[in-house]
């Protein structure tokens, strides 16, 4: 899942409108926590198996793998020492007390059970796009269940209404809404400018802000505190992020506290129409004939910036680039004459600067992340 996986643990990753943290909170009710890893990522929520409680009963879950109906009924009937094994035989969720631990912390398995139904399963960050319509029609039915929608002012013009969701504190005035295709969810506090033209599967997570006479195709996720314009089509925003300007984002992930330049715009499609690989730790990958950008978090991009199909962009990188971007930018890379290396001291303060700019903070945690990242680029 890089370049996600580099600055958040995998279950803080958004797919449809909720984190897969969220879903799985919301889908089992119960609260969640991190496994140690004794990784730069660990954090106050990370917990060392050895820290489990005589009476308590845990679940260790893989933290790529979305939940269904079927899998919670599944995991909620498990006892301790039980492990469910996917339809290739892996054990992907595991259930536990201290009883079940032994000296080395590893837990002792009882029982497998053979999970027969199809599981959801996250494995590359294109991965992401191609889920994230059924990911948000399920988050939505998960959010909406025994709720009341704040109603849509006229102003509005909508069709399929009863699958558009608008909370209260959203403020909706002068859009066209399209939920034939798929719901619409517009949470707390968004602004939908007047103008805007939206098409589900989609979703506009808090405070996000839809920018006048905004285009945005499905499926398609707006996390909280962005700010969009232009044009969109099936892409995420994590979070905190701006493309508040002209040009076109197409199947593509913005990571969280990104800024895009006016006039930025990504290739989704080759001009040849055919196949775009990839390359991974593994090898190169074909991930299909459509594939935007994986754009890291504290990403920005100059105006009229062109990037290239199936291009990843490490976390704190700067393109400034004239022409196509290269296809793989690495972590805390500066653009302009060739990519070079943006150093730490210019590239936190200016981070610091993009996050007061929505009156955040850069943690101490934080700090120390991406320093680490840093580091090792």
């Amino acid at each position: 899942m890089h370049p996600f996986s580099l600055t958040r643990q995998l279950q803080d990753i958004r797919v449809g409108i909720l984190t897969i943290r969220e879903k799985w909170e919301r889908s089992l009710k119960w609260a969640s926590f991190d496994k140690a890893l004794d990784s730069y990522k660990d954090n106050s929520r990370s917990v060392q198996l050895n820290q489990i409680k005589k009476g308590d009963t845990w679940y260790l879950l893989h933290a790529n793998i979305l939940p269904t109906s079927a899998l919670v009924n599944g995991i909620k009937k498990l006892q301790p020492g039980d492990c469910l094994l996917d339809q290739e035989g892996s054990p992907f969720i595991y259930c536990f007390t201290h009883q079940q631990l032994n000296k080395n912390q590893r837990i002792q398995i009882k029982r497998t059970i053979a999970f027969n139904k199809p599981v959801k399963q996250l494995i590359y960050p294109w991965d992401l796009i191609s889920v994230n319509a059924t990911a948000i029609q399920d988050d939505f039915r998960l959010l909406t269940k025994d709720r009341d929608a704040a109603p849509i002012s006229k102003t509005n013009r909508t069709r399929n209404a009863k699958m558009i969701f608008v909370e209260k504190g959203a403020k909706v005035e002068g859009a066209y809404i399209n939920a034939t295709e798929g719901p619409v969810y517009i949470a707390a506090n968004a602004i939908i400018m007047e103008g805007a033209m939206l098409r589900g599967p989609l979703a506009v997570g808090e405070g996000a802000c839809i920018k006048m006479g905004t285009k945005i195709y499905g499926a398609t996720t707006i996390g909280p505190q962005s700010v969009v314009g232009g044009e969109i089509k099936n892409s995420i925003f994590f979070g905190y992020s701006n493309k508040a300007h002209d040009g076109y984002i197409g199947d593509a992930v913005i990571g969280e506290w990104c800024n895009l330049g006016a006039g930025t715009t990504n290739s989704n499609i080759k001009n040849n129409a055919g196949p775009i690989r990839i390359t991974t730790p593994n090898g190169e990958v074909s991930v299909g004939t459509k594939c935007g950008v994986m754009m890291g978090d504290y990403v920005r991009t100059s105006i009229n910036t062109s990037i290239n199909s199936g291009t990843i962009i490490g976390p704190c990188s700067v393109l400034l680039e004239p022409g196509l971007s290269p296809r793989i930018i690495p972590s805390f890379s500066w653009g302009q004459d060739g990519i070079t290396s943006y150093k730490w001291p210019k590239a936190l303060e200016d981070i610091k600067h993009w996050k007061a700019f929505k009156g955040q903070m850069v943690s101490k945690w934080e700090e120390k992340m991406l320093k680490t990242i840093y580091s090792i680029n």
